[in-house]
């Protein structure tokens, strides 16, 4: 996650950007799409929300910055109407609701690309020193993370041109 107060694992990578995660070598590494909205369940079951308001204001944000929307959803916490919503589900209409909201709101403004075809692009794009950023961790990282990123084997991939 970007930011994951209500997590069991609370923290978060600090970031709304895909990023290399590379060994201490520094020859194999991984691309890291970290979730960039809070997940359905914590948002609908725990924090008890009813609406779709927060996704939204996050997406949006998101979008300003020029940053990459990913989100995590489980279908078995969905209630597709068939039944009444029980005390651990929410109404999929929600995800549907958010889906038409990214179509209209954003048409033709983003990329709506596979996983793998997005990693292959900051793989290719992120080892590119021109693109290609490490960050002060910032102190929601857990100590593991924070020591990769001081031993810049975490690089952060920020679009050229963003500011962000």
């Amino acid at each position: 996650y970007d930011t994951a107060p209500f997590e069991p694992q609370a923290g978060g990578i600090g970031t709304i950007f895909p990023f290399c995660v590379r060994d201490e070598s520094n020859e194999d590494y991984y691309v890291e799409l970290p979730y960039t909205l809070p997940q359905d369940f914590t948002l609908f079951v725990l924090m008890k929300e009813r609406n779709i308001d927060i996704w939204k204001k996050k997406l949006d944000w998101i979008f300003e910055h020029g940053g990459m929307v990913h989100l995590k959803t489980h279908p078995d916490y969905m209630n597709f109407g068939n039944t009444k919503v029980g005390m651990e589900e929410y109404p999929a209409d929600f995800y549907a609701e958010f889906l038409e909201y990214i179509k209209h709101a954003y048409n033709e403004q983003y990329w709506h690309v596979l996983p793998k075809d997005l990693a292959q692009f900051c793989s290719t794009n992120s080892l590119n020193s021109e693109n290609s950023i490490t960050l002060k961790p910032p102190k929601i990282l857990c100590s593991r993370c924070r020591s990769l990123v001081k031993q810049k084997c975490i690089s952060f991939f920020i679009p050229t041109g963003n500011n962000g």
